[in-house]
C-alpha cells in the first residue's frame, strides 16, 4: 500500500471526501468528476470485487489491515477519527472511505438484454429509498435496474450504504427519457408494468397470475407517483390491494412486494 499519514484537515490530498453532507454538491461533483464515495469496507470489497477502480483511501488506523488487500497502487490517507470528521462532515464511524472511479454506464438495450425481471425507478429523490430499492432488487431476484434522468444517484453514498452494497451486484443504467428509452424496451419484449393507483388498475395478485414472460415494474416518486408519460407507455397499470384505510406503501416496501409477487 502507498500509506500516507495526514493531520490536516485542510490537506489538499483530501478533496475528494470534504463535505460528503452537501448532497446538491456531490450531486454534481461527483458525475462530473466521474467518482463516486465507497463507505465502509465491506461496501468498498464490495465495489472493488465488481471491477470497479479506487482512486485513493481515507481510513482511521485501525482499518488499515481492512483495505490492505483493495488499495493496489491508490493512496491510502491514514488520519485520525477528528480529522476524518473535520473533512467529511460527519463521523465516520466504520472507519474506511474509498474514492471509487465511476464505471461507464451500458446502453439500456445491453441491461435488459435477456432479462426477465426488470424494475425501473422514475424521478425517486430520496436516495434512501433508491438503495433500499436495490436491496430488494438483488435480494428478490431483479435481472437489472433502470433509473430516470431524474433519479437520485444509485452510487451516492446513502444509496450505496442502505444497499449493502447490492448497487454492485445489480446490472443497472441510466436510462434516457422515455420517448427514447422506449425504442429498447419494446424491442427487447418487456412488458411494462407500472405500480400506481388507477380505476382501471388489476391488481397485483391478478397480474402475477398470468404475469408476462418478461416485465418491468416501474415505481415512481412517493409524492408525485409516476409522471403522465409512464402510465401512457405502461401496458398495464399495477396496484398493491391495501387496508386499513392505507391508499399505498413506501416506495422501496412496494418494490420489494412487487418484485417477490413476480419473482
Amino acid at each position: 500500500m502507498a500509506i500516507e499519514w495526514v493531520e490536516d484537515p485542510a490537506d489538499p490530498r483530501l478533496s475528494d471526501y470534504r463535505d460528503l453532507t452537501d448532497i446538491a454538491l456531490r450531486r454534481v461533483s461527483e458525475p462530473a468528476a466521474g467518482l463516486y464515495i465507497a463507505e465502509t469496507s465491506k461496501v468498498i470489497e464490495r465495489a472493488v470485487a465488481a471491477g470497479h477502480r479506487p482512486r485513493s483511501f481515507l481510513v482511521h488506523e485501525r482499518r488499515l489491515a481492512d483495505v490492505d488487500h483493495l488499495a493496489g497502487d491508490a493512496p491510502v490517507f491514514v488520519v485520525p477519527a477528528e480529522v476524518a470528521e473535520q473533512v467529511t462532515g460527519y463521523a465516520v464511524h466504520r472507519g474506511a472511505l474509498a474514492a471509487m472511479h465511476r464505471p461507464a454506464l451500458r446502453p439500456v438495450a445491453d441491461v435488459v438484454a435477456g432479462a426477465r425481471l426488470v424494475m425501473i425507478l422514475e424521478d425517486i429523490g430520496d436516495h434512501t429509498n433508491v438503495g433500499a430499492a436495490f436491496r430488494a432488487a438483488a435480494g428478490l431476484g431483479a435481472d437489472s435496474v433502470l433509473v430516470s434522468p431524474r433519479c437520485a444517484d444509485p452510487l451516492y453514498r446513502r444509496s450505496i450504504r442502505v444497499s449493502m452494497g447490492t448497487v454492485f451486484q445489480v446490472p443497472w443504467t441510466r436510462m434516457p427519457e422515455w420517448d427514447d428509452a422506449l425504442a429498447d424496451l419494446r424491442n427487447a419484449g418487456v412488458h411494462l408494468a407500472a405500480l400506481a393507483l388507477a380505476d382501471d388498475a388489476v391488481t397485483l395478485d391478478d397480474f402475477a397470475a398470468s404475469r408476462p414472460e418478461r416485465v418491468a415494474v416501474v415505481l415512481g416518486a412517493e409524492g408525485d407517483g409516476l409522471s403522465r408519460r409512464a402510465l401512457e407507455v405502461a401496458d398495464t397499470v399495477v396496484t398493491i390491494p391495501m387496508t386499513g384505510g392505507v391508499d399505498s406503501l413506501n416506495v422501496a416496501a412496494a418494490s420489494a412486494v412487487a418484485l417477490w409477487a413476480l419473482r
